[in-house]
């Protein structure tokens, strides 16, 4: 896996020549592609050197298959429900179950991590960093 990887990366580096790096004060469009595939291609030399050590994925256990599944789960829903109720509302949905349900935390944790995220994060992407997300039918 990690070869793959460490592949990907470099496939990047290289088509990244192509546009111009730019600078730290005004990158140009290769710049963070070529900073995401160094940073990949570090994580790909940390997963060949510690992937001898690790068991194989046939000897691993299913135990945690549920936790899975509700993950996959909460992405399914999220990519329905996104544009129609809204990114607050969604996001604050998603993690109700998730904290709520599937790891079984206090009511009171669980609606305040949820609300406190969803509101957190909205802010952060749609004020700070101006990237639009969806509003919902109630405009929230």
């Amino acid at each position: 896996m990690g070869g793959a990887l460490a592949v990907i990366a470099v496939f990047v580096l290289v088509e990244s020549r192509k546009l111009p790096l730019g600078s730290l004060r005004n990158p140009g469009p290769a710049y963070l592609p070529v900073l995401l595939a160094l940073l990949l291609l570090v994580f790909a030399i940390a997963v060949l050197a510690g992937g001898a050590r690790a068991p194989r994925v046939s000897q691993l256990g299913w135990s945690e298959w549920r936790t899975a599944v509700a993950i996959l789960f909460v992405c399914a829903f999220d990519a329905l429900a996104l544009e129609r109720l809204g990114y607050r509302v969604s996001i604050a949905a998603s993690l109700l179950f998730l904290i709520g349900v599937v790891e079984r935390k206090s009511v009171v944790l669980t609606i305040l991590v949820a609300v406190g995220l969803a509101a957190g994060s909205f802010y952060l992407f749609e004020t700070l960093l101006r990237v639009p997300l969806p509003r919902g039918p109630l405009g929230i």
